[in-house]
């Protein structure tokens, strides 16, 4: 063999080798690192010294605001300078500068404006002092410790006899009560009226009590008229002996069908008396009351419950049905549904509050025990049959 036959085979034990050969390693100089590092060191610092410098070109920019603050305006009706000002041309009436040099008294141009001018100052002297007595009234008012005759004593409140809605509503809210304790005080220990006699010997007087019974029931839904008889006989009043009603009289009258919720009773008056001989009096009006003498009558409510709770299912019911449907819908169908559903409970919120405004009715069935309430006398004659 020749010695490059011999350098052209491989050795034995490259050929047995398992393993791959270690990659190759390339080192760089430390001189290169050590100079790149001095590099970038100066770069950096260089950087951070000209970022810390401020190389901008100053430029006055103009103030938005003004910080100095405007003077006030009757400082710039001021002049500017301490110079004599500049005067116009004469007036009527000024002094010329001869007069003025030579010292000689000006002619009195004003006489006739003197009066004036003086009547001007009284009237304005005179309007102060009326501001400042106004001034000074208004703030004793206000004190409440002097100036009493200034301002008149509040009127006392009267409380009448027929109309007593405002007046308890005041009492009841404790206005009345105050107005009560600061009204004026009736010093009058004497009544002014005396003793009347009776207008006649049969008379029922005021604070007599009729006993009667209905015939006809009573409905409140609607306004309408009502028929009682007399169950017990009814004599006059200052004797006690003389039969003036008898049992068995009739009674006419009304009853009132304006009902609230959660009231029980119902209002009535009596307008007729009619005696079994045929004879009549007109009553006025007397008012109704019951066995135990509570005004009005009582009787059985309906609050109409069924009908509201009936209202209120279908209104929940429809507006569930409306609500009920899958994801997968479409918007056509789910829009549907959500007008469905407006509408629905629109409807059943009007349903209840229509069911809500509805009053109770109040039913008294006929024969129930009623009082005729006597509030004035009542004039009649000796019944005879």
């Amino acid at each position: 063999m020749t010695a490059a036959h011999q350098t052209s085979e491989p050795d034995g034990a490259e050929i047995l080798r398992l393993r791959a050969p270690p990659p190759q390693v390339t080192r760089i100089s430390r001189k290169v690192l050590i100079a790149m590092a001095s590099v970038s060191a100066l770069v950096v610092t260089g950087a951070v010294a000209w970022a810390m410098t401020d190389h901008r070109t100053r430029t006055s920019a103009p103030e938005l605001y003004s910080v100095g603050g405007s003077p006030p305006e009757r400082l710039n009706t001021l002049p500017r300078d301490y110079a004599a000002p500049k005067l116009g041309p004469p007036l009527p009436g000024d002094l010329g500068r001869p007069i003025a040099e030579s010292g000689a008294p000006a002619p009195d141009m004003s006489a006739g404006s003197g009066a004036r001018v003086e009547n001007e100052t009284a009237r304005q002297a005179a309007e102060a002092r009326l501001q400042q007595r106004a001034q000074e009234r208004d703030a004793a008012r206000t004190s409440r410790l002097f100036a009493a005759d200034a301002q008149a004593a509040p009127a006392p409140m009267v409380l009448a006899a027929t109309t007593g809605g405002p007046e308890l509503t005041e009492l009841a809210t404790g206005t009345g009560r105050r107005t009560l304790l600061d009204g004026p005080v009736d010093r009058r220990t004497t009544s002014p009226d005396r003793l009347q006699s009776p207008a006649s010997p049969y008379v029922v007087q005021a604070g007599a009590v009729i006993p009667a019974a209905l015939i006809t029931g009573i409905r409140s839904d609607l306004p309408g008229q009502i028929v009682g008889q007399v169950t017990e006989n009814v004599y006059d009043t200052p004797t006690g002996q003389i039969l003036l009603i008898p049992q068995g009289a009739r009674l006419i009258g009304a009853y009132d069908s304006q009902v609230a919720f959660g009231q029980s009773r119902v209002l009535l008056a009596w307008t007729r008396l009619i005696l079994p001989n045929g004879r009549s009096l007109v009553l006025e009006k007397l008012p109704a009351g019951d066995a135990r003498g509570y005004a009005g009558l009582s009787g059985k409510v309906d609050p109409h419950w069924r009908g509201l709770m009936g209202m209120a299912a279908l209104s929940t019911v429809l507006g569930v049905g409306a609500n009920l449907g899958n994801d997968g819908d479409s918007d056509i169908v789910r829009a549907l549904r959500q007008g469905a559903s407006g509408t629905f409970n629109q409807v059943g919120q009007q349903a209840v509050g229509q069911g809500l405004g509805v009053p109770p009715t109040l039913t008294i069935a006929p024969g129930a025990p009623v009082r005729v309430l006597v509030t004035r006398d009542l004039i009649l004659e000796p019944y005879r049959n």
